[in-house]
């Protein structure tokens, strides 16, 4: 393995959630699911699921530090889960559904300590921290048809990370909690309306339609990373366009039949704040799509400042 790359390993309940979140990153390389911390060679699926092989359900990702750090890693990793339960995950039960932090080596193994303590002062749980951080041990990848069930089978996907409660959890413990009232007086009228309201500002009337700095666009509300002017191009229509986010997962795509049209709504994950439509009208060679973003849902900082506005591990964008 080239010596860049590190390898990461989370135990979070039924793996068919564990890969979504961490896929398609940048400096991700892969995601896979499989089986560990048990005393069996070469488990299965049906070995696993009658709980005694003492393997757990994992996914084992290999990353680039220098453009994702293990940080990041392990703070995603809590926010697909419910720390609290020693018994298992959600509707699955037992323990190849309890959940872990497999460190690799002793750096590993500091950030895991630090995070937990961290989450657990908070205050964020009222139970006490139930993911225990162990040291890795084999990795057994699960069967092909376990393998990016995600995409293979979207529909039931859906219906079971739903069904399964794992679902509304996340959006109740990890979303953000928005108080209209505070917003309105944080917020400009425009800012207000575009992202509470569902509003469109005035194309060529905005402050990024055709700004030309270096840096990133975060959601006005939450900071989160949106999108990048390094993916920034003048699409002529007057709003400042992007043929992608920086990461697919702070974005959330929606049918809009308002009026009268069929269109791909865009809002940020986080804030939930309306951004804009994607449509696939964008520049062929960099995948087809344009991202056509309000800029009153955003807010810029420069290449200069990532570092000190918490965005370090983004400079990479920039090399």
């Amino acid at each position: 393995m080239n010596e860049q790359y590190k390898i990461a390993t989370f135990a979070g309940g039924c793996f068919w959630c564990m890969i979504e979140p961490f896929e398609e990153r940048p400096g991700i390389l892969s995601v896979e699911s499989g089986y560990t911390g048990g005393h069996t060679d070469n488990p299965t699926y049906m070995t696993v699921i009658t709980e005694t092989t003492g393997h757990r359900e994992a996914v084992q990702i290999k990353y680039n530090p220098e453009i994702f750090p293990y940080e990041r890693l392990v703070d995603i990793f809590w926010q697909q889960i419910d720390p609290t339960d020693a018994g298992g995950q959600f509707a699955d039960r037992g323990e190849s559904y309890k959940t872990a932090i497999y460190y690799h080596d002793e750096q590993q193994k500091e950030i895991a300590e630090e995070s937990r303590k961290s989450l657990e002062e908070s205050g964020r749980f009222k139970l006490p921290i139930a993911t225990e951080i162990l040291p890795a041990q084999t990795f057994y990848k699960a069967e092909d048809k376990h393998q990016d069930y995600h995409k293979k089978n979207a529909f039931h996907y859906k219906r079971y990370k739903k069904g399964s409660g794992r679902e509304g959890f996340i959006k109740e413990h990890w979303g953000l909690n928005k108080d209209k009232k505070q917003l309105k007086q944080q917020l400009s009228d425009i800012q207000y309306h575009v992202t509470q309201e569902n509003g469109t500002e005035r194309p060529f009337q905005n402050e990024f339609y055709d700004y030309e700095g270096e840096g990133i666009y975060v959601d006005i509300i939450s900071k989160e990373p949106l999108f990048s002017s390094r993916d920034k191009y003048d699409a002529g229509c007057g709003w400042p366009s992007f043929t992608k986010p920086i990461e697919k997962q702070n974005v959330q795509e929606n049918v809009d039949t308002t009026h009268g049209m069929i269109r791909t709504e865009v809002r940020s994950d986080k804030a939930d704040s309306h951004l804009g439509h994607v449509f696939e009208d964008g520049p062929s060679d960099k995948g087809g799509l344009r991202y056509c973003i309000n800029s009153a849902s955003l807010e810029f900082i420069p290449k200069e400042e990532l570092e000190n506005r918490g965005y370090g591990y983004l400079t990479h964008l920039f090399s």
